[in-house]
């Protein structure tokens, strides 16, 4: 793949394309790997039942294979989780901050660095076959359905809004059809499908506008409650929510489903093409997203960006060669882990990498090797504030952003955190702000699963110290350090 990175700078730098849709052969005598397939979608939720709508990707993965039910991103932010799916590093090791070329996202600095050492450039020095299609990183744009333009090996591609030839969703599904049907049989491929849903505008496709129309966002859990006892953000919306809040997020949520549907037909449809080519049984697909949502929690409307299990909680199903169908695994893994794990399955030595993640192949086929289960680990997110105030929302001040709707705001520069994750002995939260308060909050999920109360001042200062001194190793880590926890 690395013809594709080339192409890629030369899109960014000239271009300005936030979309990137490439293909690339390279053949030369290799005995043939499996294939593999990665399915990222955008914001799609675990704990508020974004799975639900997905009745197909359920049946031909899930139920073909594995589902994880403790997935975790490094960090809920678009372009930050992005960056660390294709380096396998935490974001302290690919210093991408947030959605913006200044907080290093697709940046000079990342395409010089991190870009040229991602995943799929290992898989074409292997003579994979590679092809990408959809949402690369945030560089200039965010998630659109029509009126984008795509870079097509180096060639800008124009689209307007005609559903047949531009949705984006089906143009990326079609274009990678076409690259297995053009593909050579004697060499192993790599497709990386990366659809805009269920990310904001929400634009379904027209058959599916009607869908879930009596569909609303969840009640339960920390559903439009009051965020006392955190961060000094939870604490600012209005409690309860205003209406016009409760009506905007449950048509986000119903809109977000009916995304979806087109993706539930991308993955159907993509199955059926590898039966009809005879590579189903030879081809691990991963279907997961680069963060979770939320809609209401703790009277948030509607975003990601929180340390909470719904903006940090992943979906992630697999199948493949050699995994046992309808299997459930607890052992928590994290998004920097897929680069690993499909290296690992392109035969890479995985030990040698510098890469954060670890591959949980052997959780898949258990019968490849013994496999460790990492006993914490790290969620790390950069606050960011508008500088002056939102002009929409004068009277809440500089330093705040993602206000809507109603000033309710979803962001702040000092909404930078750190926290452990311990999933293996105790289901604990430990979190600590950059801010002047150097507020922390802890959570016992076992007792306390939606995290409603912060119980920092009840805990062991023992237990808080223990935790302290493992975010303190986490975020100093790199590489082998970042795998050898105890």
């Amino acid at each position: 793949m690395a013809g594709f990175w080339r192409q890629r700078v030369v899109a960014g730098c000239l271009l300005l394309l936030s979309y990137l849709l490439t293909c690339s052969l390279r053949c030369a005598e290799s005995s043939k790997s499996s294939n593999i397939v990665l399915i990222l979608t955008d914001d799609l939720d675990l704990e508020l039942g974004g799975l639900t709508p997905l009745k197909k990707t359920q049946a031909l993965i899930a139920d073909a294979g594995v589902t994880f039910s403790n997935a975790y991103t490094a960090t809920p932010l678009c372009c930050p989780s992005r960056s660390s799916i294709l380096s396998g590093k935490y974001p302290h090791n690919t210093m991408v901050h947030n959605n913006s070329l200044s907080g290093n996202c697709s940046s000079k600095a990342w395409q010089s660095n991190q870009e040229s050492r991602a995943f799929p450039v290992y898989l074409s020095k292997l003579f994979y076959q590679t092809f990408f299609g959809g949402k690369y990183l945030n560089q200039v744009g965010n998630s659109k359905y029509y009126n984008y333009t795509l870079s097509v090996n180096g060639q800008a591609e124009t689209h307007g809004d005609n559903y047949e030839k531009d949705y984006l969703t089906d143009l990326i599904l079609n274009k990678s059809l076409n690259f297995l049907d053009q593909r050579s049989p004697q060499y192993p491929f790599f497709v990386m499908l990366c659809p805009p849903a269920p990310h904001a505008p929400w634009t379904a496709a027209p058959q599916y506008q009607k869908s879930f129309i009596d569909v609303k966002a969840p009640r339960d859990g920390s559903f439009n409650k009051p965020g006392k006892d955190k961060h000094w953000l939870l604490r600012q919306p209005p409690n309860p929510m205003a209406n016009s809040s409760i009506d905007y997020l449950d048509d986000a949520f119903r809109k977000r489903w009916q995304t979806l549907l087109s993706v539930d037909d991308m993955v159907e449809k993509l199955v059926k093409k590898l039966e009809d080519i005879k590579e189903i049984n030879n081809t691990f697909i991963f279907f997961t997203s680069d963060n979770g949502y939320h809609t209401g929690q703790f009277s948030l409307p509607t975003d990601k960006r929180q340390l909470y299990e719904f903006d940090i909680h992943l979906p992630l199903l697999v199948r493949g060669p050699g995994i046992k169908p309808k299997q459930t695994l607890s052992d928590p893994v994290m998004n920097i882990d897929l680069a690993v794990t499909i290296l690992d399955i392109a035969g890479v030595n995985v030990s040698a990498l510098n890469m954060d993640g670890q591959s949980f192949l052997p959780q898949l086929v258990p019968s490849a090797r013994n496999g460790t289960s990492r006993p914490y680990f790290l969620v790390e997110y950069s606050g960011e504030g508008l500088f002056p105030a939102d002009p929409d929302c004068p009277k809440l001040g500089p330093g705040l952003a993602n206000c809507f709707p109603d000033c309710v705001c979803e962001d702040a520069c000092n909404n930078t955190y750190a926290c452990v994750r311990t999933l293996k002995d105790n289901n604990f939260q430990y979190c600590e702000f950059a801010d002047n308060e150097s507020f922390v909050e802890f959570y016992n999920l076992t007792s306390d699963p939606h995290q409603l109360e912060n119980i920092v001042k009840k805990v062991d200062p023992a237990l808080l110290q223990t935790m302290n001194q493992r975010l303190i190793k986490l975020q100093s880590c790199a590489g082998k350090s970042c795998r050898e926890l105890k």
